[in-house]
């Protein structure tokens, strides 16, 4: 599957202090021209300079629809994978019926419409409003047609909240994190799925890697969005990382052997992460 892309066009955009550390020091990141720079203080990759918020909400349109939808069963099943690696069935009967299931960046609420015939009351949150109407029409889901900086609720509402891809498409994802420990309730899981910088395929490709793309604001890897989130109030109950070498790349013996190592030893190229609010917030 290609990774959702879009070139941008006539876009505002100016220098930004670092998105987790506000420093304003930074070098390069790669040689070749590219976007990214990594914080010379926390050591963060971000871009640099960075579009405003407002137009990076005006790429998600219906062509975005369209990539949603032609690729959410992939994605969907990619999603299952991942919460079963974290044991999301265990979490699911800690919580019991009636469980309060937010997913932010929820695109037409497949993830979602799973969850609510697990029996929990579902909310999805989603930038791209052709999506959100589309998930609100076929499959009768609360989706919040936003950015999720605009969506409002109650604080505590919430017993999981899980986002696929999306942090690394924001601008501010420490406020992202801030704002999921306040609409989760106490003792309330945060899951979060990223590419990993840290990973095999980013070592390897560089400027190139896959996930190095125009609409990925910050490339986190597994150990600064650890700290990140611990940094925010949550602690971190499990990590997991997957993918060691893309599809394409190489014979199919070799790709599922690499596939098994980066599980097995956390150089994965996407790192998914269960965080817990602590108990006494």
């Amino acid at each position: 599957m290609k990774t959702f892309s879009k070139k941008p066009g006539a876009e505002d955009s100016s220098l930004v202090p670092c998105p987790l550390c506000a420093g304003r020091d930074f070098e390069k990141q790669w040689k070749q021209p590219n976007p990214f720079v990594r914080c010379s203080d926390c050591g963060c990759v971000y871009q640099n300079p960075q579009p405003v918020r407002e137009h990076l909400v005006q790429r998600y349109d219906h062509e975005y629809l369209e990539y949603e939808l032609q690729n959410e069963k992939n994605f969907f099943r990619l999603m299952e994978l991942g919460l079963r690696d974290i044991g999301f069935d265990t979490i699911a009967k800690e919580i019991g019926t009636g469980g309060a299931f937010l997913d932010v960046g929820c695109a037409t609420g497949m993830l979602l419409e799973a969850m609510r015939l697990r029996g929990f009351k579902v909310q999805g949150v989603e930038v791209c409003e052709p999506a959100a109407r589309w998930g609100r029409e076929h499959r009768q889901i609360d989706i919040y047609p936003g950015p999720v900086e605009t969506f409002s609720c109650e604080p505590g509402s919430f017993d999981i909240a899980h986002s696929s891809h999306l942090i690394e498409h924001l601008t501010d994802p420490v406020a992202y994190i801030h704002k999921m420990h306040t609409l989760l309730k106490t003792g309330g899981y945060l899951i979060v799925t990223t590419p990993n910088i840290d990973g095999a395929q980013a070592r390897l490709f560089g400027y190139q890697w896959r996930s190095a793309i125009d609409d990925h604001m910050v490339l986190f890897s597994k150990r600064i969005l650890v700290k990140t989130l611990v940094s925010q109030g949550f602690s971190v109950v499990k990590t997991k990382t997957w993918g060691g070498l893309g599809a394409g790349t190489c014979n199919r013996v070799l790709k599922a052997l690499a596939d098994k190592a980066a599980k097995r030893f956390g150089f994965g190229d996407v790192v998914i992460i269960l965080a817990r609010k602590h108990a006494d917030e």
